[in-house]
C-alpha cells in the first residue's frame, strides 16, 4: 500500500522513547484514510507528559485530569481533507500498555488510531460510540499487522 502523502509531524517533549517509527504512523494513516475516505493532509502528533496533558485538558476541555490523547481538528469537516493535532501523553500510554498486558508499540498505535478516527468524525462519549471506536481501532490493527508482517 502506498503511504500517505500527508505532512505528518512527530514531536516528542518528553525523555521517552516511542516505540513507533515514523514509517508506521504514515502507513497508519494511509490505511485509515483509505478505509474512512477520507485524505489526512497535516497531521502533528505531539508526545508529552502529564503535567502538559493536564494542562491542555483543562484549558481546553475544562478538565483536570491526565488523560492519554486530546485531539483537535483544524479542517472544515465537510470537506474529506483532515488537518489536525494530536495531543498524546507518553508515559500514560506506557502505563496503560502495562495496565493492560500489551506491547507499548500496540499501545501507542491504538492511541495514534483513536486519534485519527476522531479526525475523521467519530466520538466515543456514549457507550455505543465507544464500542464502535474499538471495534476500529482493532480492526485498524488487524490490517497493520498485515502490513507489517508483508
Amino acid at each position: 500500500m502506498a503511504e500517505t502523502k500527508a505532512d505528518i509531524q512527530i514531536f516528542n517533549q518528553t525523555h521517552l522513547t516511542l516505540p513507533v517509527s515514523d514509517s508506521t504512523f504514515r502507513k497508519t494513516a494511509s490505511i485509515v484514510g483509505k478505509y474512512e475516505n477520507r485524505e489526512f493532509i497535516l497531521l502533528e502528533v505531539v508526545y508529552v507528559d502529564e503535567d502538559e496533558i493536564v494542562r491542555i485538558n483543562k484549558e481546553h476541555l475544562k478538565r483536570d485530569y491526565v488523560t492519554d490523547i486530546i485531539t483537535f481538528r483544524y479542517d472544515d469537516p465537510d470537506d474529506g481533507e483532515v488537518e489536525g493535532t494530536l495531543f498524546c501523553c507518553a508515559p500514560r500510554i506506557f502505563e496503560q500498555a502495562d495496565e493492560l498486558g500489551e506491547t507499548p508499540e500496540k499501545e501507542f498505535l491504538r492511541i495514534y488510531i483513536h486519534g485519527l478516527l476522531h479526525l475523521v468524525g467519530y466520538e466515543d462519549k456514549t457507550d455505543p460510540q465507544k464500542q464502535q471506536m474499538t471495534a476500529k481501532e482493532n480492526t485498524y490493527l488487524e490490517l497493520m499487522g498485515r502490513q507489517t508482517d508483508s
